[in-house]
């Protein structure tokens, strides 16, 4: 369904008018509701006689500490210093009212990819990990929920299903979701952890140790064509709230794994090849092989946080929506069984990371 922008008056936004007129210099002329992400609502603004801008409002609530708008000016700031452009140029930043002013792109989603726009995105990974070895990069944080070993990815997904599964017994049978936990989903992430222990086994990677800092990289953490724009002269990759250090097989296998985007297979081929060619680290093929089931099931697990209160709530403050809490979770649960059964199909035939022959 296209989204129809919407225009909104200071008062209509929630967005205290002197903040607003503080961080843009003047009053607004217009505010056109451009949608949001999972956590944010943007805005495009147009300031009277001037330019026009991207304004994000930031998801604040005391239960998730998080600081999204330091952590993407901190990323932005240290990115476009470093001459990338396939990024939006921050230009200021309220922490007091969580607003962010950024470059506004023209632009269009990228609904179907081609093969060329595949190698910008492993360009621009690459990129990131080049700069993950210069000035300034050490003093970044951790991406968020980074974990550097398996046994802490088992541990974070372990704590997401017991969240899951602490849910109230009558909502939980009402809803279709603890059927679903005792029989589809808690049996899989039995047997994928066991199997991720016994591959760490057999290819010598330790399940329970961090991987070195020198085998980590730079990462939006939260990357894909769901996050991007096809401007006019250049690829744009946009949302950098989650950006820090993290594992690159992670960052491989989430993108591959991203429920926002729905890749062909030979695309998903393309992306995994030209990402192994473009970061030649030690074991990081092996790596990625275990981590992709991991992350399948770690996804199943974000698909179902709508039925937790605090992540339903975000969702709703970022893109207000018609849908009842009730026919969310509903249509959640219908992703999230969908997402099981292609981890599990393609976990029993891979060879998206085999070797070239």
């Amino acid at each position: 369904m296209t989204r129809v922008p919407q225009q909104h008056s200071t008062s209509s936004t929630g967005i205290p008018a002197e903040a607003l007129a503080r961080l843009l210099g003047s009053a607004p002329e217009e505010m056109v509701l451009l949608g949001g992400g999972g956590n944010s609502r943007v805005y495009r603004v147009t300031c009277s006689g001037g330019p026009t801008y991207a304004l994000k409002a930031y998801y604040r609530n005391p239960d998730d500490p998080r600081d999204r708008l330091g952590v993407e000016f901190g990323a932005l700031g240290f990115l476009w210093d470093r001459g990338l452009r396939s990024i939006p140029r921050p230009v200021a930043a309220d922490p007091v009212a969580g607003l962010g002013l950024l470059e506004f792109i023209p632009g269009a989603r990228v609904a179907r990819p081609s093969p060329a726009e595949i190698d910008d995105a492993c360009r621009f990974l690459a990129d990131l990990h080049r700069l993950s070895a210069g000035a300034g990069a050490a003093a970044l944080p951790p991406a968020s929920e980074a974990c550097f070993s398996f046994q802490a990815v088992a541990a974070n997904i372990q704590a997401r299903l017991d969240r899951l599964r602490e849910l109230d017994a009558t909502f939980l049978a009402c809803s279709g979701l603890g059927p679903f936990l005792a029989d589809e989903l808690l049996p899989a992430w039995k047997a994928l952890r066991a199997d991720c222990v016994e591959r760490c086994r057999r290819w010598a990677i330790p399940f329970d140790q961090a991987l070195p800092e020198s085998c980590r990289t730079l990462s939006p953490s939260d990357f894909g064509f769901h996050n991007a724009l096809r401007a006019q002269d250049r690829m744009v990759f946009i949302d950098f709230e989650y950006f820090g250090w993290d594992d690159p097989a992670k960052m491989l296998v989430d993108f591959l794994l991203h429920p926002g985007m729905a890749l062909e297979p030979s695309l998903r081929a393309r992306f995994a090849r030209g990402l192994l060619d473009r970061l030649p680290l030690p074991g990081l093929r092996e790596r990625a092989r275990v981590a992709y089931p991991l992350f399948g099931l770690k996804w199943c697990a974000i698909l179902l946080n709508e039925f937790l209160p605090g992540p339903l709530q975000r969702r709703r403050f970022a893109e207000p929506s018609l849908l009842s809490p009730t026919e969310r979770q509903a249509r959640q649960l219908d992703k999230c069984r969908s997402n099981l059964q292609q981890v599990l199909a393609s976990h029993d035939h891979f060879t998206l990371f085999d070797a070239p022959t």
